[in-house]
């Protein structure tokens, strides 16, 4: 099974009580790309079916919405009802170099850690560099160095903000980062940190 399969396959069987990445609020997230941000438009990289694209367009944010599965994103749709058109739905793997739209912030709430393999992560950071202008910020979440090792049957690499910020490389200054307990919808605590970036 290759890695749209895996994930179509997770969001085809799974409600989102079921997803462990469920958040009844991204709280964390609209907060920073919100210190950054006051207006414009937002790449929410693996955005899925979260609530921020909602949050989001509240505040009258241009949204791209950019995820791997088509079933995840026809159930974000289905979540926004009549304000669906407001967002750009873009079904595509962030490693594959996918035409993006240029964005004042990139947001990626555990997708990167994902990626497991060197030109894994140097083909989302390709992507990364195509889409944010020059003093555009990145916000990105990742399991924490003490956080799971897995996810989703999948392994996962996991980060400080300063090992993220090395990984990212110097074109890239680390700003500020805060660490959060995600509980599950079944109550288990997994640690994130969440790392924002000016580019240079």
């Amino acid at each position: 099974m290759n890695t749209k399969e895996h994930w179509e396959s997770i969001y085809q069987s799974k409600s989102d009580d079921r997803l462990s990445w469920t958040q009844l609020e991204p709280a964390l997230s609209l907060k920073l790309i919100t210190q950054v941000c006051n207006a414009g438009h937002i790449v929410d990289v693996g955005g899925g079916c979260s609530l921020l694209t909602e949050r989001l367009i509240d505040r009258g944010y241009s949204v791209t919405v950019l995820d791997i599965s088509q079933a995840a994103l026809d159930r974000a749709r289905t979540h926004l009802g009549k304000r669906a058109h407001l967002v750009h739905w873009l079904v595509a793997d962030i490693t594959a170099t996918p035409s993006i739209a240029p964005c004042d912030v990139w947001h990626d709430r555990a997708v990167f850690h994902f990626l497991t393999g060197p030109a894994q992560r140097a083909a989302y950071k390709a992507s990364l560099l195509s889409a944010l202008p020059s003093g555009g910020h990145a916000v990105i979440g990742t399991f924490a160095l003490d956080g799971p090792e897995k996810c989703s049957g999948l392994p996962v690499q996991r980060y400080s903000p300063s090992s993220l910020a090395a990984e990212l490389g110097p074109q890239f200054t680390l700003l500020t980062s805060e660490i959060e307990t995600h509980l599950t919808p079944w109550g288990a605590p997994q640690s994130f940190q969440f790392s924002v970036f000016k580019l240079a």
